[in-house]
């Protein structure tokens, strides 16, 4: 039987020096949809997606995505991280970036041809960055080295994508070629998890939501969940959606 979740997550728990940085997580995310996990600073969110990513140990739980361990789905899988994360000095140019997208399938050793570099022009030309090919990605604004990665991600060809933050530092142009791409994928049946801070975007850019503080709060569709009560659960503050201009 065909397994219907993208991502299933049990009894997930993971702690630093003995402090849980996240309790007990268990979340059932189905095929082909956009998903912002939000909480406030702390909540252990960039935390949870390295969990499912295997790049932090957990104490406790398990992760299976498309039914199978992270190990056996990585094909399968595109992690864009947080712009802070990334070595910017690192001697390389855009076009050369993202070609390093194209390394998951063809393995290390053998190099890209004039089929992966086609792939990537049309990468960067979604992504609007087509004229920077040249570039050193160190001279880029934080909003373009945003693309690049987002283009490299693209050329991946995933079945789920994990996005750290990627509207942090962008400028509103760049924000909005984003969420088109991310709308783009989700059409195609891509399941795209995407860490998100700005909670009055929320409702027009994803059709899931999950609260996270540390615990999970609630997860599912917005229209059903994504209300004053559990934002005042997750953020500990009185809210009021009705008040916020949108």
């Amino acid at each position: 039987m065909a397994n219907h979740y993208a991502l299933e997550v049990n009894d997930l728990t993971v702690a630093y020096r003995y402090k849980p940085v996240l309790w007990d997580i268990d979340l059932k995310i189905p095929h082909g949809i956009l998903m912002g996990i939000v909480g406030p600073n702390g909540a252990g969110k960039t935390t949870l997606i390295k969990a499912i990513l295997g790049l932090v140990q957990p104490v406790a739980g398990s992760v299976r995505i498309f039914g199978k361990p992270y190990k056996k789905a990585r094909s399968k899988v595109a992690y864009v991280p947080q712009k802070g994360s990334v070595d910017w000095d690192f001697p390389t140019n855009v076009l050369d970036v993202v070609l390093m997208g194209t390394y998951g399938k063809l393995g290390w050793i053998k190099r890209p041809g004039k089929e992966e570099k086609k792939q990537a022009l049309e990468a960067l030309e979604k992504v609007g960055m087509l004229e920077f090919r040249h570039r050193q990605i160190s001279e880029l604004s934080g909003g373009q080295q945003q693309r690049v990665f987002l283009a490299r991600a693209l050329l991946e060809n995933a079945e789920i994508y994990f996005m750290d933050e990627p509207f942090q530092g962008v400028d509103a142009t760049t924000e909005k070629a984003i969420i088109k791409l991310l709308k783009e994928l989700g059409s195609q049946g891509k399941t795209v998890i995407v860490v998100h801070h700005d909670l009055q975007s929320v409702p027009e850019y994803f059709d899931w939501v999950t609260f996270l503080n540390v615990k999970k709060v609630a997860a599912g569709p917005v229209k059903d969940i994504f209300n004053d009560d559990n934002l005042t659960k997750t953020y500990g503050i009185n809210f009021q959606l009705s008040e916020t201009p949108s």
